[in-house]
C-alpha cells in the first residue's frame, strides 16, 4: 500500500508564539523547507507565490492561532488543494512541540518521505531556536 502521508515532531525551545510566527511567514519557508519552495514571495494580504526548479505556484497559507496550526496549501489540481500541515502546542516544560504532516510524492516512497520531513522540521527546530 503507498503512503500518503508522513508525520513527524520535535520539541523545540522556543516559545509557540514565535513558532506559529516564523511559520507563517512565507518567506522564511525555503530557509527550512527547501524541497517545497526555492523562493517565496508575497504576503498574507496580497497573496503568496512559490517558485521551485523555475516552476512558479500560488500558494496559500492558512494560520489558525488559536489551534495553534499552519496549512501550505497549493493547487495539486483543478479546484483542490493540499500540502503540509502543522501543529504547535506549548510543551509541558517550557518551549513547543511542533508536529507535521506532509504528503509523500508518488514519486517518492514512504521511507524517503519520513527522511525529508525529519530534515525539514530539524531546520526548523534550529531557526526558531536561533
Amino acid at each position: 500500500m503507498q503512503t500518503n502521508t508522513v508525520t513527524g515532531s520535535i520539541e523545540v525551545s522556543a516559545a509557540r508564539d514565535k513558532v506559529l510566527s516564523v511559520l507563517a511567514d512565507g518567506a522564511r519557508l525555503p530557509a527550512w523547507a527547501p524541497g517545497f519552495a526555492d523562493t517565496v514571495t508575497g504576503d498574507p494580504a496580497a497573496g503568496w507565490q512559490a517558485t521551485k526548479d523555475d516552476r512558479t505556484f500560488a500558494l496559500r497559507i492558512v494560520v489558525d492561532d488559536q489551534a495553534g496550526t499552519v496549512g501550505y496549501l497549493r493547487e495539486i489540481a483543478p479546484g483542490r488543494f493540499g500540502g503540509a500541515r502543522l501543529h504547535v502546542a506549548p510543551a509541558p516544560t517550557g518551549g513547543s512541540v511542533v508536529t507535521m504532516t506532509m504528503p509523500v510524492p508518488p514519486d517518492l516512497d514512504a521511507a524517503d518521505g519520513a527522511a525529508v520531513l525529519r530534515a525539514e522540521i530539524a531546520r526548523l527546530g534550529r531557526l526558531v531556536s536561533a
